[in-house]
């Protein structure tokens, strides 16, 4: 275990963390000094008691939660880009694109164990995935997202979109804890910039003439990707009110309003959508 690359990871989403473990973090270098066996086992509980100290209280269970919830989807995200790297369905031409969105992915999976953990939580385990969207069957509607490209950056616009709006989602039961908060915003805005990325591509190769890097409503559909078998991952993006303010009163089109907006979609909302399809019930 490397601590400062740990604590390096951390002052990415939280810039005091050195204020806020000093002089906790020089006592700990000392030890580390030492190399000895002893200062080497006492780590894993001292990284719990200084982070402990550094934030306060531990968090609230449902804290913990929200995180796990997001590692889930961050399991199945890496997961989709690991295997489809594995099985070759990206082109030459693009790998270069998609390799930093993979990389990215895979990161936020040891990002949040490490977080979950270091406030003493328990990561969930991967649960079990089937990238097909078939709960297990390996023959879902998305069966061919491995072996065909345009189907391949299909399924993972459908990713990139749910999970921007499921982090937005849970940002209100992270209000409280500026740490955790901050961290899952810092992760919901790569997961944005990998949407419109995705977007951009499909749109660059011919796959799809109306989608752009944002998504743009109809009056009565959210879901602008031209597959009707993902309607529901867009439910609700055809809002145009904000706040007071209805935006088509400021002499906006529908699809200029709902691409100014994103919309939050809530834990149970994105469970329904995968649980029972891509992650085996």
């Amino acid at each position: 275990m490397n601590l400062f690359n740990i604590i390096d990871e951390i002052e990415k989403v939280d810039p005091e963390i050195h204020e806020r473990l000093n002089p906790r973090r020089a006592a700990i270098k000392n030890i580390t000094s030492f190399g000895s066996k002893v200062a080497v086992a006492a780590l894993p509980f001292a990284l719990g008691t200084m982070f402990k100290k550094a934030y306060g209280a531990a968090p609230a269970s449902d804290v913990v939660s929200v995180l796990n919830f997001a590692l889930t989807l961050e399991y199945l995200e890496a997961e989709y880009y690991n295997q489809a790297t594995a099985a070759n369905v990206i082109p030459a031409a693009n790998r270069a694109y998609i390799a930093p969105i993979t990389r990215d992915e895979n990161a936020h999976v040891a990002f949040l164990k490490k977080v979950i953990t270091s406030l003493n939580g328990t990561p969930v385990a991967k649960p079990n995935i089937d990238l097909s969207g078939g709960n297990g069957s390996g023959n879902g509607p998305f069966k061919a997202a491995l072996t065909d490209f345009p189907t391949f950056l299909t399924v993972a616009q459908v990713f990139e979109d749910t999970g921007v709006r499921a982090y937005k989602g849970q940002a209100p039961s992270l209000i409280g804890n500026q740490v955790v908060l901050t961290a899952a915003l810092s992760i919901h805005a790569v997961e944005a910039r990998h949407a419109a990325a995705i977007r951009q591509l499909r749109y660059d190769l011919g796959q799809s003439t109306t989608t752009r890097p944002y998504i743009q409503s109809t009056t009565h559909l959210g879901n602008d990707t031209g597959d009707a078998r993902v309607n529901g991952n867009y439910a609700g993006e055809e809002n145009t009110v904000q706040g007071p303010v209805n935006l088509t009163d400021l002499n906006n089109s529908i699809r200029i309003a709902t691409a100014s907006f994103d919309e939050p979609l809530e834990k149970q909302a994105v469970l329904d959508l995968l649980v029972g399809s891509f992650i085996v019930s």
